[in-house]
């Protein structure tokens, strides 16, 4: 915890430190997306009534729902089972909707395990864009596999391999670079086992892996292209310092993020005026996300 406490504050004024300290502690609460590829928002909401549960909406996002009162364990209900809900934090639904996917459109989500911005990308357009996605580690992609099936997702192209090593005649729309990462923004201090792997060799070794993707997604994008990278860490240096290394390779430029989103979220400061990185809270994990449009060859 010590050597968290002090990476943050290398990073953060005193103020800052003390907001994500906070939001360190305690469970979070659980937060799901509707998945309108089988269902509607207005369905899930009634359904949940029926269970007697309670839930909030957010502001930016018509498939996101908080549960504020869990009458029961909501993976023994069929909305579940079903696969029409997704359980998924309020961060990690960030990125697709940052990426806006469009009908028809050709799609990459390198670091595509577990699955559930995959089948975010697949539900916001309609099951009707052509994603392939990566994950090299075999039982990773049978999950990934599973989760699109149960989602019933139809237009993704799974590829048991590392997106760094895709061949260079691949060419996508759009990419999502959700990057291996410390995993900073997601630590529960009173849980121990949540950051004990979290080291400067652990630090070092994703930052590599980060440089690697961003650097492979902007030579696969297409011109006028947009790729999202993200991460659940609050780190500049997994962050920021990783977009000014790579995108001076590449004739790109960096794409502000839509204020409907922005001015709903718990922000940290962010050197990279036009990305942002989300404070952790009692409903968000740690998260950073940059929108990149590349704008030559």
């Amino acid at each position: 915890m010590d050597f968290f406490k002090d990476k943050i504050s290398e990073a953060y004024d005193q103020h800052y430190v003390s907001e994500i300290l906070k939001g360190c502690y305690g469970k979070r609460k659980t937060t799901l997306r509707v998945n309108t590829i089988k269902t509607d928002t207005d369905t899930v909401k009634q359904k949940l009534t029926d269970l007697n549960m309670d839930f909030s909406c957010v502001p930016y996002s018509d498939t996101a729902l908080i549960l504020e009162k869990i009458s029961i364990d909501i993976r023994e209900t069929d909305l579940y089972k079903n696969g029409e809900i997704y359980l998924q934090s309020l961060s990690s639904q960030l990125p697709p909707l940052i990426l806006s996917p469009k009908e028809n459109e050709d799609i990459l989500d390198m670091c595509a395990a577990p699955g559930g911005k995959t089948s975010q990308i697949a539900a916001i357009t309609n099951n009707k864009c052509n994603i392939t996605a990566c994950e090299m580690n075999f039982k990773r992609a049978q999950r990934l596999k599973f989760n699109l099936e149960k989602q019933g997702v139809k237009n993704a192209n799974i590829m048991q391999t590392d997106a760094r090593r895709l061949e260079s005649f691949f060419s996508f729309d759009k990419i999502l670079i959700d990057a291996l990462c410390s995993g900073s923004g997601t630590f529960i201090l009173d849980e121990r086992k949540s950051y004990e792997g979290f080291t400067d060799t652990l630090i070092k070794r994703c930052i590599s892996s980060q440089i690697q993707l961003l650097d492979k997604a902007l030579s696969l994008l297409k011109k006028d292209g947009e790729a999202v990278y993200s991460t659940c860490s609050i780190l500049p240096q997994e962050n920021e310092e990783i977009i000014n290394k790579v995108i001076k390779k590449h004739s790109c430029e960096i794409v502000p993020i839509d204020e409907e989103i922005k001015q709903h979220l718990p922000l940290l400061p962010c050197s990279l005026k036009e990305a942002i990185c989300v404070c952790p809270t009692n409903e968000y994990e740690g998260f950073f996300v940059a929108k990149i449009r590349k704008i030559g060859n």
